[in-house]
């Protein structure tokens, strides 16, 4: 699911800005951008990360925010000392010219900005883990709300399912007795007006009656469509993605063994109906975590 979470806090003597968005992936896929003065805890991030958030590209992005006290610094014992040698080279050599503090200043390192990683001061990985945990909060939160919207039209899906499953549970009874009487014109056609066996005939009816029954992939069909109902509305804890992927799985067995077993035109049209609307599922399960 996508989502986007941000936070920020202190760690160490400055503040740090943490950014998370994520896109649909079927699995935990973290690609972490940190400053350099943060990549040591690289590895505590991704961890903080992996720990909440099943599935999804999560991509995460701290930046350190610099204060009006961390602009330039001037290195005055570099000054006082570029300053006397200058003097001293001036008497030395007798130079003339005025010694101003922009040629001083020019001087290499006398100025210089203040590095992140001096910055930090004593600074903690769970200080930046804690920003990224409220980062991360808040990106669950808005892959929630879209979740409870998947759901939503899961379901709708799901019921279309079902809906085909009555059909063909309705029909089967129909088109069994439609192949029984088909097979007792066939054979009669074929016979010729010679008398056949109605053991023989009653045992292949049977034959038939077995090989076409959709009994219990009907049963299997309901157990499914029930586990599945009952995982999407749970709201627990747990990721469901791979579980209703499971159920999808299972679904789609019991589909191509009731068209196996179908011999019937209006059933094989609920089984495709039911097909499609399994595909449709699958590709919004792949985005559920």
């Amino acid at each position: 699911m996508t989502g986007f979470g941000a936070a920020d806090g202190t760690v160490g003597n400055v503040r740090v800005s943490v950014e998370l968005r994520a896109v649909n992936h079927r699995f935990f896929n973290p690609s972490i951008k940190l400053p350099s003065a943060l990549a040591q805890w690289e590895a505590e991030v991704r961890e903080a990360l992996r720990q909440r958030i099943a599935r999804g590209h999560v991509t995460a992005f701290a930046r350190i925010e610099q204060g009006p006290s961390e602009g330039p610094v001037i290195d005055e014992a570099r000054f006082v000392a570029y300053a006397a040698e200058l003097r001293r080279l001036q008497d030395t050599h007798g130079l003339g010219g005025d010694l101003d503090v922009a040629t001083i200043l020019r001087m290499p390192d006398v100025v210089r900005s203040v590095k992140d990683d001096e910055a930090l001061g004593e600074a903690t990985a769970a200080e930046l883990v804690a920003i990224v945990v409220a980062a991360a909060e808040a990106l669950q939160g808005m892959r929630s709300a879209e979740g409870a919207r998947l759901a939503a039209v899961i379901a709708e899906r799901l019921a279309l399912v079902e809906a085909a499953v009555a059909r063909i549970a309705e029909r089967a009874p129909e088109r069994l007795a439609a192949q029984r009487q088909r097979l007792r014109e066939r054979v009669e056609e074929l016979s010729g007006g010679v008398a056949v066996d109605p053991q023989r005939l009653a045992h292949e009816v049977v034959l038939l009656a077995d090989k076409l029954d959709v009994g219990e992939e009907l049963d299997r069909f309901a157990a499914h469509i029930a586990a599945f109902r009952e995982t999407l509305e749970g709201g627990g804890a747990e990721p469901v993605g791979k579980r209703l992927g499971f159920l999808l799985q299972e679904l789609l067995r019991e589909a191509n063994t009731t068209g196996s077993k179908a011999n019937d035109a209006p059933m094989l049209q609920a089984v495709v109906a039911i097909k499609e609307e399994l595909e449709r599922i699958r590709e919004q399960v792949e985005n559920l975590e």
